[in-house]
């Protein structure tokens, strides 16, 4: 990517990780964005806003509740999106009434529905550990689980940790839910589930008011689906499934 640039072109770059520094010395012009610290060039969040800063100067875009996308990852896109509209001239305003508007993509951090106070989320994309470790690292707690499905020789020993802080279920499916309740027991209450049908009724009958129902696999799909799309939306038929009752039960 960076090796096609030429000397008129800008690199943006993540201050907040390593890997990303190396490349700074070669380009002709750095941008860098960062939830953590605030930078020379670039956008960077302050006082629970994003704000963006060049050639000395800075202006406020938006307030980091304004992002309708859950997770500390989509906030970095967001400043990654702010960094490189702004170098192409588009005005704040426009940049932060775009930010509002975006729903996000099917199956990645998905909000399905709330019903009852239980929100439900569809991540079916996280098909591997580093995405389920994002997801959970979305909400700040009451999160009830659902992972499985087809091995892709992962080592779930990583979750428990954040499965300990955070999650207060988890309910296992598909190929791989041996592995992961050996991997991840006494992090977390485990119910083998079987399939994702099972998963969200007993989801629906064990979360309170103020819970998170997250689907956030960390497998692959092909066990029991054609595909993570295919496994999301049944999911959220599934949801909607709870909703519609939730409905018919409240108007009876």
């Amino acid at each position: 990517i960076f090796g096609n640039q030429k000397e008129a072109d800008s690199a943006v770059l993540n201050a907040d990780d390593p890997a990303s520094t190396p490349y700074a010395p070669t380009r002709p012009q750095v941008y860098w964005f960062s939830r953590k610290q605030r930078v020379a060039q670039g956008a960077f969040v302050r006082d629970h806003q994003i704000v963006f800063r060049q050639n000395g100067e800075e202006m406020a875009v938006l307030k980091l509740q304004e992002i309708p996308l859950v997770g500390g990852h989509n906030v970095e896109n967001v400043l990654a999106a702010v960094t490189t509209t702004r170098i192409a001239g588009a005005n704040p305003a426009a940049i932060a009434k775009g930010v509002r508007s975006f729903a996000g993509v099917e199956h990645r951090l998905e909000f399905v529905a709330e019903v009852g106070g239980v929100r439900y989320f569809n991540d079916s994309k996280a098909t591997n550990v580093d995405a389920t470790l994002k997801a959970l690292d979305a909400f700040p707690g009451r999160i009830l689980i659902i992972l499985g499905g087809k091995d892709k020789g992962s080592d779930y020993t990583v979750l428990r940790k954040p499965l300990r802080e955070k999650a207060i279920l988890a309910l296992l499916i598909g190929a791989a839910a041996d592995k992961i309740e050996k991997q991840i027991e006494g992090s977390v209450a485990i119910e083998g589930a079987g399939t994702i049908e099972r998963a969200v009724e007993i989801a629906s009958h064990a979360a309170r008011p103020g819970d998170v129902v997250l689907l956030a696999p960390a497998c692959a799909s092909f066990d029991q689906f054609q595909n993570f799309e295919h496994r999301g939306r049944v999911f959220k038929d599934l949801v909607h499934q709870l909703e519609r009752q939730a409905a018919s039960t409240t108007s009876a």
